[in-house]
């Protein structure tokens, strides 16, 4: 393949243009549905949302190429409906709890909180695929199923600091 198991820059782009239209919706149906049922208990379920549609996005069980770029566009999307409604509650709930005094400065920092997660996803990304280089060429495992494991335990870590706010979510 020329593109030494890079994605195709139309693959790619059709990848990021799928959760990005997730986040569209996301942002209107959950900020809708939090003004009509509840803030609190949609913040909920967008993050559970969230992690569900990450998971999944790890666990697809094609295994042809276009079956698996097929079910991660699908699932990239949800992921990107969950984190769409995450957006307006999260700015909407903090500026209820937070006073008038501190409120801006509390908003800037849930927002803040999204360029420190886009920065550690890239660290844990090179850590795994590092570890997982070292693993395979130090072994005759070094076949395109173990860059498959790789990509689907980014994935599974997404969840994790998601799934661990849950509880002061809820």
């Amino acid at each position: 393949s020329p593109h030494r198991g890079d994605l195709p820059a139309a693959v790619y782009s059709a990848m990021v243009a799928a959760a990005l239209a997730g986040t569209v919706l996301g942002q209107l149906l959950f900020g809708r549905l939090g003004d009509l049922v509840g803030r609190r208990r949609v913040y909920g379920f967008a993050l559970a949302f969230m992690v569900l549609s990450s998971l999944a996005s790890a666990f697809s069980i094609c295994t042809s190429r276009a079956c698996v770029l097929s079910s991660l566009g699908f699932f990239r999307f949800l992921l990107g409906v969950g984190i769409g409604g995450d957006y307006p509650l999260s700015a909407t709930i903090m500026s209820e709890f937070a006073n008038k005094a501190t409120r801006g400065a509390f908003i800037a920092a849930v927002f803040s909180m999204q360029g420190f997660g886009i920065l550690f996803s890239s660290v844990v990304t090179m850590v795994v695929c590092t570890v997982s280089n070292q693993a395979t060429t130090a072994s005759p495992e070094h076949t395109p199923q173990a860059a498959d494991l790789a990509w689907r335990i980014i994935l599974m870590l997404g969840a994790i600091p998601a799934a661990v706010t849950f509880y002061w979510r809820m």
